[in-house]
């Protein structure tokens, strides 16, 4: 935890805040920051995933998992692990989800798609490869031992004999050579992380703008850090949204009055900062053969107390110490007022 904390304070420039601080006051406003340090508990008790994986005479590669997609770009990651593990273009593989006639599962929850998900995927990519080799041993009339394995072609040692991946599932009856494996890690996994944000609040209004935001997150070996930035990026979102903006409210008669987005605020483009995300890879997860954690919640965990830090940050001068969120403008004002009235 301090090598994340210090990442993230140098990447935050720590030692520039009291200048930043300086500047805002000189326009008014009130500047806070604010620092959380979490950890996760990823995956529960759903630590296997069965998939089924077949390859196809017209060269395809299909993987069917149990899992599914909600934007996180699982098609994308288990196609890569597929390709690599495999040896083939991502062009090759397609990724059907969430079809349970196919490939049960226990779906996407509690952040365990890609390291129980993504398990299972290498492993039907291994188990394909050791079924492909007993099928081309006996299409090239030679021991399995004598057959190896490379980017989608196998070999007979020391010969110049060969068979494509997929002239063998031609071989095969229905054009297509299967396997059905579970992927099993050995328990949850444990992101972790350091988020530090900045605030200015002018005190005339109540209005918080989170100007600076800097993210350093542990989620073990990263497949596609693009994705994950992603992820991390739209969970501060909601983080800001639950500390500053979002709330339920009901009439006398017991009516939702914010069911609908016009009425339910929700942070948008103009709201946030430029986040820094900053991807730590140096403690690879030991409980699943990729190395990778569970990444889907992190930036809503660190997200909504640290910006709640900063405003009681910038606030302290008046003695706040506790507000309920949402932080809205109108809370913050009557904070500022009724401490000035004191």
């Amino acid at each position: 935890f301090a090598h994340m904390l210090e990442r993230a304070s140098e990447l935050a420039d720590w030692d520039g805040f009291a200048a930043r601080k300086k500047e805002a006051k000189k326009k008014g406003l009130l500047y806070g920051r604010g620092l959380t340090s979490y950890i996760e508990w990823t995956g529960g008790s759903g630590t296997k995933e069965t998939v089924t994986l077949r390859a196809t005479a017209n060269g395809r590669v299909i993987l069917h998992s149990g899992t599914m997609a909600m934007g996180q770009g699982l098609q994308t990651a288990y196609s890569q692990l597929v390709a690599e593990s495999l040896g083939i273009g991502m062009d090759k593989i397609d990724v059907v989800q969430g079809d349970t006639d196919a490939a049960t599962g226990l779906g996407s929850v509690g952040s365990r798609s890609l390291f129980v998900g993504g398990t299972a995927a290498v492993v039907s990519a291994v188990d394909m490869i050791a079924k492909a080799r007993e099928k081309a041993a006996n299409l090239l009339e030679a021991s399995v031992e004598d057959i190896e394995y490379s980017a989608g072609v196998l070999r007979v040692v020391g010969t110049d004999k060969q068979i494509g991946l997929f002239e063998v599932a031609k071989a095969e009856a229905g054009e297509a050579l299967s396997v059905e494996s579970t992927g099993v890690a050995d328990g949850p996994t444990w992101p972790n992380g350091t988020h530090i944000c900045e605030v200015e609040i002018d005190p005339e209004t109540g209005i918080t703008n989170v100007v600076r935001y800097t993210t350093v997150d542990d989620v073990g070996v990263v497949v596609n850090p693009m994705l994950v930035a992603g992820q991390i990026h739209g969970g501060v979102a909601q983080g800001i949204g639950q500390a500053l903006y979002e709330n339920t409210h009901y009439d006398e008669d017991g009516q939702l009055v914010t069911a609908t987005y016009q009425d339910y605020c929700i942070p948008r483009a103009g709201d946030l900062p430029v986040l820094s995300v900053t991807l730590d890879g140096s403690a690879p997860c030991v409980t699943n053969p990729i190395g990778s954690k569970g990444c889907g919640e992190s930036g809503a965990i660190g997200g909504p107390p640290c910006v709640v830090n900063g405003v009681l940050d910038a606030l302290a001068p008046y003695g706040v110490t506790q507000m309920n969120t949402p932080l809205s403008p109108v809370k913050v004002w009557e904070a500022i007022r009724s401490a000035k009235v004191a």
